[in-house]
This record gives structure tokens, sequence and C-alpha cells, in this order.
């Protein structure tokens, strides 16, 4: 499973990410978890202390092709190699990865961006299932660092703000000939809120989560909602999600 979330800022993508990577990990899958979102989140909802290290200098090289600057990953690193020793471990078995801090007089961290795509450029398709936090926003999400995934989820609040990024996405998608980008429900408080943002992105939705005040109590702490409530309303609906794509991957 190959699954990228992405939505406007603050809807709750990272806190439904890092729960849906744990949730797959316990089920058997062999995760790695990638937060390119430049705002941190997923570390603390996979139950991490949040980091700002990423691929190191020297696991990535410089080179030159028709008088361009290009970057791959340092002869004989592989992109399971490079997961393997340098990703950390999360509870449940998920090895998460980040994009690191940009750093230096020009606040560049174009070596590490260029690094993380080849080496989800080069994870093997079979034997790893990746979860990703995408940067929040309309800034070419299935393009760029996306490519890796089958399927876009979505997060949209039923909100005007949060509506109207997703009705872009959806549009957006259409041009750049995305796979499979469907909808999650969040911060749900009313019966008809999810059928409001499928009839307002025009985007199937799939999952839905109510608004949990647990959750908050777990951002505040910078903990995992899993582990604060792992019964409650949040840990649940992912549970279901994570149930509803594996029966939608075995049936395609």
């Amino acid at each position: 499973m190959r699954v990228a979330f992405v939505g406007k800022g603050g809807v709750g993508k990272s806190s439904l990410s890092g729960s849906f990577a744990r949730v797959l990990a316990e089920a058997g899958e062999r995760v790695l978890a990638i937060d390119s979102d430049p705002m941190p989140g997923m570390a603390f909802s996979l139950g991490l202390e949040q980091s700002d290290a990423g691929l190191p200098d020297d696991a990535v090289e410089e080179y030159e092709e028709d008088g361009r600057q290009r970057y791959r990953l340092r002869e004989g690193l592989t992109g399971t190699d490079a997961v393997e020793q340098y990703a950390q471990r999360a509870p449940g078995g998920v090895h998460f990865m980040q994009l690191g801090k940009a750093r230096g007089p020009q606040w560049n961290n174009r070596r590490q961006h260029f690094g993380f795509q080849r080496l989800l450029d080069d994870l093997p398709g079979d034997g790893w299932s990746i979860v990703g936090d995408l940067p929040g926003g309309t800034r070419q999400p299935f393009l760029t660092w996306g490519r890796y995934a089958r399927t876009f989820l979505v997060v949209i609040e039923p909100t005007p703000a949060s509506l109207l990024t997703g009705r872009r996405l959806a549009r957006l998608a259409e041009t750049a000939r995305a796979p499979r980008v469907v909808a999650i429900a969040n911060k749900v408080r009313e019966p008809g809120d999810a059928e409001r943002v499928s009839s307002r992105t025009g985007l199937d939705v799939i999952g839905s989560v109510p608004f949990d005040p647990a959750l908050a109590d777990a951002d505040r702490l910078g903990k995992a909602v899993l582990d604060t409530d792992p019964d409650g309303p949040t840990a649940t609906a992912v549970r279901s999600l994570v149930q509803t794509l594996q029966k939608s991957e075995e049936q395609s």
C-alpha cells in the first residue's frame, strides 16, 4: 500500500497519517512513514520525539548531466539500504524518515529534497508500504513529493477554507492524471458533514473521523493519540480506514 495524505494546512494530516502508519504496521505490513511537510507533526503522531535530522549529507552525491547539477544516492546505497541505515524506529515497528531542516546561509535543503526523491524512486514496489504526510496546500502534490503514491487521501474539514482546498486538489489531480484520489472527512461534528465534503469537492469520501477532544489533548502533549486514547474515536476511525483501503486493494 502506498498512500499520501494531503490537504489544507492544519486539517489534521499529520495526526491521521502517523496513526494510519502505525495501524498498518501493527497489521503486519512493513511500513515506511515519510514526512515531507516542513511543519513538524508526523513524528509526534507516531509516538516519536521530533527531530530535524534527515538524510545525512554523505548519503547524497552531486553529479552533472547535460550541463545541469543533479543529485542521487551515493554509489552503492540503495533505497532499502538508506531506510535501514537512517530511518528512526517508531512504535509498532514503523520506519520513519523526514525531510531535514533547511540549513545554511541560503536556508537550503535541496540536497535533502532530491535525496529523498531518489530514495523513494529506488525503493522496491513489493515488500514496503509507504505512508506520506505531504506539505499542506496545492503546490504540485501529485507530481513531486507524492508521486510514489497509488492513493491520495485528501483530508478535509467541513469548513469553507478546507472545502475550497479540497476542490482545488480534486481539479489538480485531474490535470496531473493522478492515480486514485479520495477524501477523508475529518473533525466531523454533524451527520451531514461527510456528505457535504463529497458534494462540495466531487471526491468520494471513504472515511469519516469525528471531532475528538482527545486528539487535541494528545497534540498539546506531543504524544500519539494511539497511546493516549487507543480505543477512542480517532483510533477507531483510523483502523476502519486502514481496513477499507486494504479491502479495496485486495479487490483491485
